[in-house]
């Protein structure tokens, strides 16, 4: 494609949907809008754009430059299982964004809008919540597609992570040429995203006495395999029996009970920040600020997308609008 499709990419985190849009070369992002400053840093650090950091509710549609495809991973703490699945009702107002999403769409009439959400959002409240939302983009004047897709099986990356993918067309022929992509063998296992063998940084591993409640005691008679990922639950320790990550999560750095653990040739540890990176299908080069806490690191990682996945369905697009 000689002219890459312009897009504008909301709530737009670290800017994972904007990179597997990207990457497949046919789409550039002249806009992104992230309130919280410190993924707009990180996202700043690998790109060319400045993220607009405004709240959305104050971003007016003649202050984006124009736009072909709308990006938005809209906030999914209030559909999600850890969010308590308040949906639109959520008090912190993270539910009704989706509309300040659909404002700004019926303004600019974008050709494609790309909407990423967690696997909840279809159920919640018997199905409600997703049909109002498919029903405004068909009010909007598009046609709509939906799936949900895990990450292991369609990103070919070592993740067990469940989304719901929503693509619309204004182009009714555009979008009855569309189709999501189809499964492939996940060919990436552990050891392509996780280094089992070089000794890091001693912050990371779990020693005698470093935590308290014989936490480490109980890791090591429950970790018997050097090649799966355990998480630390509160009170017991959880494997995940496919030799995948389990779904990465926004709170895994805060509290300790999320986190990813694994059996290393130097001992157990925690896997790092780009190691979560890595597991949800960034490239390897992707920068993270060296001076910013880990913890905020862990939760970009945890509300952030599966590349991958993101890149195999806009290279769909790209096929259904040639």
């Amino acid at each position: 494609m000689n002219n890459k499709l312009k897009c504008a990419s909301f709530f737009a985190g670290v800017g994972g949907i904007d990179l597997g849009f990207e990457s497949t070369d046919c789409f550039e992002t002249v806009y992104a809008n992230e309130i919280d400053p410190y993924p707009a840093r990180t996202y700043n650090l690998n790109s060319d754009i400045t993220v607009d950091c405004r709240d959305i509710r104050e971003v007016q549609p003649d202050q984006i430059p124009d736009f072909d495809v709308c990006l938005a991973g809209f906030p999914c703490q209030s559909f999600s299982v850890a969010g308590y699945r308040q949906g639109f009702d959520d008090e912190k107002g993270r539910g009704t964004l989706f509309f300040e999403v659909a404002r700004i769409i019926e303004a600019k009439k974008p050709k494609i809008v790309f909407l990423e959400n967690v696997k909840n959002l279809v159920t919640h409240d018997n199905g409600n919540t997703f049909r109002v939302i498919l029903n405004t983009l068909e009010e909007l004047g598009y046609h709509v597609k939906h799936k949900v897709l895990n990450a292991m099986e369609y990103g070919n990356v070592p993740q067990n992570r469940e989304r719901i993918y929503i693509v619309g067309f204004l182009s009714e022929e555009e979008c009855n040429k569309f189709s999501f992509p189809d499964k492939v063998e996940l060919t990436n296992q552990l050891e392509s995203i996780i280094d089992f063998h070089t000794k890091l940084d001693e912050k990371y591993y779990y020693t005698p006495g470093k935590y308290k409640g014989n936490i480490y005691e109980k890791l090591v008679e429950a970790m018997d395999d050097d090649r799966a990922v355990y998480q630390w639950r509160r009170q017991y320790v959880r494997k995940n029996k496919s030799s995948v990550v389990p779904t990465l999560t926004a709170n895994q750095g805060m509290g300790g009970h999320n986190v990813c653990l694994i059996m290393t040739d130097n001992g157990i540890r925690k896997m790092t920040p780009h190691e979560c990176f890595n597991a949800q299908g960034f490239p390897k080069d992707f920068k993270l600020p060296t001076d910013m806490a880990e913890s905020r690191l862990y939760k970009q990682a945890g509300n952030s997308v599966c590349v991958s996945v993101i890149h195999r369905i806009a290279d769909s697009i790209v096929d259904a609008i040639n």
